[in-house]
């Protein structure tokens, strides 16, 4: 079996969940990828289950030619991000229904209080192609060879949707943990 490195958190990661929970789950997900969007799904079942076990990390890990609009919409989410408002997006992005044009994008941009002209500039100008492109080096890096790619605890998880290797995987690091 290939050894890829194991994920490591950075300060400019995604987090949603507690800074010092106890058991970490990353994702490599691609907005346009139907199985993201369902397994977005997975993971608020996930983190509704352990609220105070699981911090969450997303990463961008783009399919450009199978997901013609996925950078676009990685950039969207990233320029959300810059006003605060990463999560609001990317629930919006993984919605089984999301549409992501620019049009669409603009509208759920406006629906989160964004400002628009900032917004679409930063899209439309791909200014955070060069962190998409670092997530996505990281994740070939790790062994990411198609999405979504879960890690939990750093432990690539193989399988397929839903996630059950996932959530084995969670329940037995809350249980190690819990037992710590």
């Amino acid at each position: 079996m290939e050894k890829f490195a194991s994920p490591k958190l950075t300060a400019g990661d995604h987090v949603l969940g507690p800074a010092d929970a106890p058991v970490t789950v990353l994702e490599y997900g691609d907005y346009e990828c139907p199985y993201c969007r369902g397994a977005a799904r997975d993971v608020h079942r996930m983190l509704d289950l352990y609220p105070d076990m699981i911090r969450f990390v997303f990463r961008n890990f783009t399919i450009p030619l199978l997901h013609p609009h996925a950078e676009q919409a990685a950039e969207a989410a990233e320029a959300a991000a810059v006003q605060g408002k990463f999560w609001q997006m990317y629930e919006l992005l993984l919605r089984p229904s999301s549409r992501l044009d620019l049009d669409s994008l603009l509208g759920y941009a406006e629906r989160l209080g964004l400002d628009a002209g900032r917004f679409r500039g930063e899209v439309t100008g791909n200014v955070y192609a060069a962190r998409i492109e670092r997530d996505v080096r990281e994740g070939v890096r790790n062994g990411v060879n198609a999405t979504p790619k879960f890690y939990v605890d750093g432990e690539r998880i193989d399988g397929k949707l839903p996630l059950e290797g996932v959530a084995d995987a969670v329940r037995a690091a809350v249980t190690a943990a819990s037992a710590g």
